[in-house]
C-alpha cells in the first residue's frame, strides 16, 4: 500500500468516525431525555460514561471543546465532567507525504526549500493540527503547527453536535442557562482555526511579557505562516510535572512565573490566555534550576473589554472590604441580570473560593488537601444546588474563560503544591489600576498587531 493510499484511508476514517459520533451524540442525548422523562435524574454515571464513549470515537475538534467543557465548573453535572476529563484529545497524524502536500498547498511548491530542515513526522499532534520540528535557513530552531484539512467543516459539524447536549442539559437541569457558554466555545473555537491570529496573539504576548524575565514567548516567523500553518521559534524545555518533586523554592519560582504569565496580561491589558493545560508550558533551567516557563500556545486566548476587568478589580475590593454595593457593582458589570439577595449570595459562595487565596495576606497553598483535577467541584456543587433553588441565572458568555482558566491555574498550583502569598502578588498586579489606562494600554498594544478592540 502506497503512503498515498493510506492517507486517504486515514481520511476516510476520519470522516466516518464524524459521521459515527454525530449518531452517538443524539443516541445518548435522547437516553438522557428518556431518562429524565420518565422521572430519573438523568445524571447516573452510566450516562456519563455512554457520552465518553461516544465523543472518544472522534479524536478532533469535538474531543477538545468537550475537554474544554469539562474544565468549566458546573456546566456539566460533575459525573460527566469527571468523564470527558479522562479523554485524550489527539486526531491521527498526518502522515509524510499527506504533510508534503499540506505545506505544498499553504507556502507553494518550492516550500522546503524555505527551510533549512524540515521534519516531516510530527513532533506533536493535537485536536486540530499537529507540530513539526524544523530549522531555519539561518539556523534558527522552528516549530511548524500544520492545521489538518477541513477543520472548518469538521468544527461547525462538531459544535452542532454540541448544541444537541447542551440542549439536553437545559431541559434536564435549568438551573444555569447554557445559551451563552455555547456562544462563548463556539466563538474561542472558530478563533482557533484562525493561525493569523493566532501569530498576533502571540506578538501579543512578547510585547505584553518583555520585561518579565520568568516567562519567555517564542518569535513569529510570518515568512514561514498562513492562515493553517504558525511557524514560532522553538523553544527548548522540559514537562512542569518534571519538577513536582524540586525544592519548595524551585516549585514556587515556578508558580510565581505562572501567576505573572496570567495575571500581568490581564490586569495591564484586558488579555488572558484561557487554557492555562500543562502541556501548554515546559520549563527552561539556569544551570540545574528551573529559570522560568516557555508559553507555547497561544490559539485560546481572550480579550476584555476594559469593563470587565474593572468588574474583576472591583469585586476583589469589595471582599477584601465587605462591600456588599461594589461587589453587587461587579456583578452587573459582568452582565449578570436580575439579581435578587439570595442570587447575590450565591454568586458570593463561588467568588469567596476563587478569590480565597487573594484576600488572604500569608504564605500558603491555593488550596489545601484538594486534587488538582477536584478543584473548584464541591463549590461548584454548592453554588449549583442553592441555584435550583433561587436560580435559575444566566452566565454571561465574558465570564466562562474567566472562570475556566482561574480553575486551571489553580490546578498548576495544586499540582507544584506552591505556596506563595497570592494576596501580594496579586494586590502588585492591580496596585496602579485604572479603566483608562488600560484602555490606553490595550488599544495600543492591539493595534501594534494588527488586533481590534473588544466590543
Amino acid at each position: 500500500m502506497t503512503e498515498r493510499d493510506r492517507e486517504a484511508n486515514r481520511m476516510s476514517a476520519r470522516v466516518s468516525r464524524y459521521a459515527r459520533v454525530g449518531a452517538n451524540v443524539g443516541g445518548v442525548a435522547a437516553r438522557i431525555a428518556g431518562s429524565k422523562l420518565f422521572g430519573l435524574d438523568g445524571r447516573d454515571q452510566g450516562n456519563a460514561a455512554a457520552l465518553a464513549q461516544a465523543l472518544g470515537g472522534l479524536k478532533g475538534p469535538l474531543m477538545k471543546v468537550a475537554q474544554l467543557m469539562a474544565t468549566v465548573p458546573d456546566v456539566l453535572p460533575p459525573e460527566y465532567a469527571e468523564e470527558l476529563s479522562k479523554l485524550q484529545s489527539e486526531a491521527p497524524p498526518m502522515g509524510p507525504a499527506f504533510v508534503k502536500r499540506r505545506m505544498m498547498a499553504e507556502l507553494g511548491a518550492d516550500w522546503m526549500s524555505r527551510f533549512g530542515s524540515f521534519e516531516l513526522r510530527s513532533a506533536a499532534a493535537a485536536s486540530l493540527g499537529q507540530v513539526h520540528r524544523a530549522t531555519a535557513k539561518d539556523g534558527s530552531a522552528l516549530a511548524c503547527k500544520l492545521q489538518y484539512p477541513d477543520m472548518q467543516s469538521a468544527v461547525e459539524a462538531d459544535l452542532k453536535q454540541l448544541e444537541i447536549l447542551f440542549a439536553v442539559h437545559r431541559r434536564m437541569d435549568p438551573a444555569i442557562d447554557t445559551r451563552e457558554i455555547a456562544k462563548e466555545v463556539g466563538a474561542r473555537v472558530r478563533e482557533e482555526l484562525d493561525y493569523r491570529r493566532e501569530a498576533r496573539h502571540a506578538r501579543l504576548y512578547a510585547a505584553m511579557l518583555d520585561d518579565e524575565p520568568l516567562v519567555r514567548v517564542p518569535a513569529v516567523w510570518p515568512e514561514l505562516s498562513t492562515a493553517r500553518l504558525l511557524t514560532l521559534g522553538w523553544l527548548e524545555g522540559e514537562k512542569m510535572l518534571a519538577f513536582k518533586d524540586h525544592s519548595l523554592e524551585d516549585r514556587n519560582r515556578l508558580a510565581t512565573a505562572m501567576f505573572k504569565a496570567w495575571w500581568h496580561p490581564f490586569s495591564h491589558y484586558g488579555v488572558i490566555h484561557g487554557d492555562p493545560h500543562l502541556g501548554n508550558y515546559t520549563v527552561f533551567r539556569d544551570g540545574e534550576s528551573p529559570a522560568g516557563i516557555n508559553l507555547l500556545d497561544y490559539g485560546c486566548i481572550r480579550i476584555f473589554p476594559p469593563r470587565f476587568v474593572g468588574g474583576v478589580v472591583d469585586l476583589y475590593r469589595g471582599l477584601l472590604t465587605d462591600d456588599r454595593a461594589r461587589i453587587v457593582h461587579a456583578y452587573e458589570t459582568w452582565g449578570f441580570r436580575g439579581l435578587t439577595n439570595e442570587l447575590i449570595d450565591i454568586l458570593n459562595i463561588w467568588a469567596r473560593f476563587i478569590y480565597g487565596p487573594l484576600l488572604d495576606d500569608r504564605v500558603r497553598t491555593i488550596a489545601d488537601k484538594v486534587k488538582p483535577s477536584e478543584y473548584g467541584r464541591r463549590e461548584a456543587f454548592t453554588v449549583h444546588k442553592a441555584l435550583k433553588e433561587k436560580g435559575p441565572v444566566t452566565v454571561p458568555r465574558e465570564f466562562v474563560f474567566m472562570d475556566r482558566a482561574a480553575i486551571g491555574l489553580g490546578g498548576v498550583f495544586l499540582h507544584l503544591r506552591a505556596e506563595l502569598n497570592f494576596h501580594r502578588l496579586f494586590d502588585a498586579a492591580v496596585a496602579d489600576f485604572s479603566l483608562d489606562t488600560l484602555a490606553q494600554r490595550q488599544g495600543a498594544a492591539l493595534s501594534a498587531v494588527g488586533l481590534s478592540p473588544p466590543a
